[in-house]
């Protein structure tokens, strides 16, 4: 999937549809004012945008993530998926028929005639997810997921590798309703653990992962990290607690009971890349908007939230309801924080590719773990 970016025309496009007064470049909206200045300058570099196109894009996201659930409530049962369309800077809405169109843009999003609701498309992927329960995925199948943009559950395959086995699975899948093959830089996904190496952020067995997010007595990270009652040290080693809840495979997701004198803050590390971000709450932005990730092997980088509600074929077992993202990651990154703006949007479970080349990486969304385990995010 192909990354675009806000052109100059393309801004000021958006903040007229948007009904925003476009301000001299020395006045940044108040959201904006709140952002490390570190993010902007990593987004810049991410995006080859200007500081106001930043700027004004991060607002743009914003206001887009706060509409995306009224949008959702005014579309009922005709709810086709919602996505941010980074050159109009709008959120859009999928609905499968006028009327429940006319209730969308009531609410400030633009809304689009779609042939299939989200329901109808989650039945889809639901019976794929059905099949690879059964042992019928092969190793060549990487992901699935619902894409509300063309109507269909799209299913990354390998290139090179498209075997009889391959298409067997494919016809069994389009039995079940629309299903298009992405092949496009598709590579086999690992869970980002690493094996003990010198430095932070925390270590359990002989495995480095990275913390995701504070909670008040804790923190959340990926479940492929560490069982339950599994002990966590920290950079120095020291004792700072054990995983208190973990799922994976299934999920990717587990939280750590924090003790031995460490505590908790509402802050992404920058790592000297950019400053640290603190964190003010957990909207679940839209697929289309930015996001960037912190973790204790490279660190932190920027991309876009490419698909929601995805199925992720590891060797260990699936996991579900993930969020694929452009953004690159390594061995030790799991764990590790991936968030919008202020919002936290979830924990760093795997990908392929890297750092040098490029890849794409998947997170667990925040709002799932904290309802599980009845976690408070903590928020500056």
């Amino acid at each position: 999937m192909r990354m675009t970016t806000l052109t100059k025309i393309g801004v000021a496009a958006a903040l007229a549809v948007s009904g925003l007064v476009v301000a001299p470049a020395a006045q940044a909206a108040p959201a904006a004012d709140q952002l490390s200045p570190g993010l902007v300058s990593a987004m810049r570099t991410a995006f080859g945008l200007t500081e106001q196109q930043v700027r004004t894009r991060l607002d743009l996201e914003a206001m887009a993530t706060r509409r995306a659930p009224s949008a959702r409530t005014a579309a009922g049962s005709s709810f086709g998926g919602s996505w941010f369309d980074q050159d109009k800077g709008v959120l859009v809405v999928g609905v499968t028929d006028t009327a429940a169109a006319d209730r969308v843009r009531a609410t400030g999003a633009e809304a689009r005639l779609v042939g299939r609701s989200a329901a109808e498309l989650d039945r889809v992927k639901d019976r794929v997810d059905a099949l690879s329960a059964s042992g019928a995925v092969p190793a060549a199948v990487t992901s699935w997921h619902p894409d509300p943009r063309s109507g269909a559950v799209v299913v990354d395959v390998q290139p090179g590798v498209q075997t009889a086995e391959v298409a067997r699975f494919l016809a069994e899948a389009r039995k079940h309703g629309p299903v298009e093959v992405n092949t496009e830089g598709v590579t086999a996904p690992v869970p980002f653990a690493a094996g003990t190496v010198g430095g932070d952020p925390y270590y359990t067995g002989n495995v480095r992962c990275s913390i995701g997010f504070s909670v008040h007595g804790g923190y959340v990270t990926a479940g492929h990290c560490g069982g339950t009652g599994a002990q966590v040290y920290g950079w120095d080693r020291s004792w700072q607690g054990q995983f208190a809840g973990s799922s994976f495979p299934g999920n990717d997701y587990a939280w750590v009971r924090t003790g031995g004198g460490w505590w908790n803050a509402p802050v992404v590390l920058g790592w000297g890349t950019v400053s640290d971000a603190l964190v003010r709450g957990s909207w679940e932005a839209p697929v289309g908007t930015s996001v960037c990730r912190s973790g204790s092997t490279t660190h932190w980088h920027c991309g876009v939230i490419q698909s929601r509600n995805e199925t992720i074929h590891y060797a260990q077992g699936d996991v579900h309801q993930m969020a694929g993202t452009s953004v690159c990651a390594e061995g030790g990154d799991s764990g590790g924080s991936f968030i919008t703006g202020d919002q936290a949007q979830g924990v760093t479970s795997g990908g392929y590719g890297n750092c040098s080349s490029g890849g794409r990486t998947w997170f667990q969304p925040i709002n799932e773990i904290l309802s599980t385990y009845g976690l408070t995010l903590l928020t500056a």
